[in-house]
């Protein structure tokens, strides 16, 4: 699998869709990791935060797809408001709970990720959710 993922910050839909075709450029707060699913990630993320479903979130439609989604190309979503309170609020131990779960649920499924690597993952993520929300912004991923 060779995924490239940014997780970036954005004042609304339009903004972040302009992302599409090269990525979030400097003008965006940004994080970069790879070699995973972030659409799944999030979607687990939010069950081991807040509660619910894989199946009730993708369901509800959830990530929101932002912008591409060609079966080929790059695509940008929204996370949803709900992991990123969830996010936010959260204390450091809770998101190396979090982490760890998730590392344990991708081993599930075959997939390695390292626990310092998802502790950095879903806590760099929880300190971009906050910046972009003192600064009235979302945070969208961009996947290529």
């Amino acid at each position: 699998m060779s995924i490239i993922v940014k997780f970036f910050a954005a004042p609304d839909d339009t903004s972040a869709a302009l992302a599409l075709q090269s990525g979030p450029g400097p003008a965006f707060e940004s994080l970069s990791f790879g070699n995973f699913d972030p659409e799944e990630a999030v979607v687990e993320w939010e069950c081991l935060l807040v509660g619910g479903s894989f199946d009730e979130l993708f369901e509800a439609g959830e990530p929101r797809i932002v912008a591409g989604q060609d079966s080929d190309g790059c695509f940008v979503f929204a996370l949803s408001p709900r992991l990123s309170t969830a996010l936010a609020d959260a204390e450091h131990s809770r998101l190396r709970d979090v982490a760890a779960s998730w590392t344990r649920l991708r081993a599930e499924d075959g997939e390695v990720i390292g626990t310092e690597i998802a502790d950095a993952i879903v806590g760099g993520l929880a300190a971009l959710v906050s910046s972009a929300r003192r600064q009235n912004q979302s945070v969208y991923c961009w996947v290529a």
